[in-house]
């Protein structure tokens, strides 16, 4: 299962090399910081969207993304969560999120910075922002791999 991750897109160009790259995933998950409800569409027209809503996504959004989730997708749970806080904390704050939960793996944003580490056995992963270009260290998003109930992931790195 290919599963395209993207997070904090902020409303900001999609580029088409992202786009046309998620055209053969089975699932995206989207970590939070669309900013408006046409993004999360644009998403669904190419494949199933697991998304939470991150801290600039308005009331709109908010009414119909949960604020984290977990879900199952070929006997790997993965959790999802934008994240909140300094980018230096972040992580402890999305460990602390799901340590009640059994997962594989969890998804999230907000830092704009990629991330991808395996830490006590669970997959980590920031796929970084798509649309950023004065934050995050380049634009980026991330792909999800499960074979055989186990999940790997890698940074993808958008030109230009």
């Amino acid at each position: 299962m290919k599963i395209g991750v993207v997070a904090d897109t902020h409303s900001l160009e999609i580029s088409e090399q992202l786009l046309n790259d998620l055209e053969g995933a089975d699932l995206i998950i989207h970590a939070g910081d669309f900013c408006t409800l046409e993004e999360l569409k644009m998403f669904r027209r190419i494949a199933e969207v697991q998304a939470v809503y991150g801290n600039m996504d308005g009331a709109e959004l908010r009414r119909i993304l949960p604020r984290r989730q977990v879900f199952e997708a070929e006997g790997v749970a993965i959790g999802v969560v934008h994240g909140a806080g300094a980018p230096e904390g972040l992580l402890d704050i999305v460990q602390a999120e799901f340590k009640n939960d059994k997962v594989n793996a969890v998804v999230f944003g907000h830092s704009h910075q990629p991330f991808n580490q395996v830490i006590n056995k669970v997959l980590y992963f920031n796929p970084g922002s798509a649309g950023d270009r004065a934050f995050a260290p380049y634009r980026s998003y991330g792909i999800l791999e499960i074979h055989s109930g186990k999940i790997s992931g890698k940074i993808v790195k958008l030109k230009g």
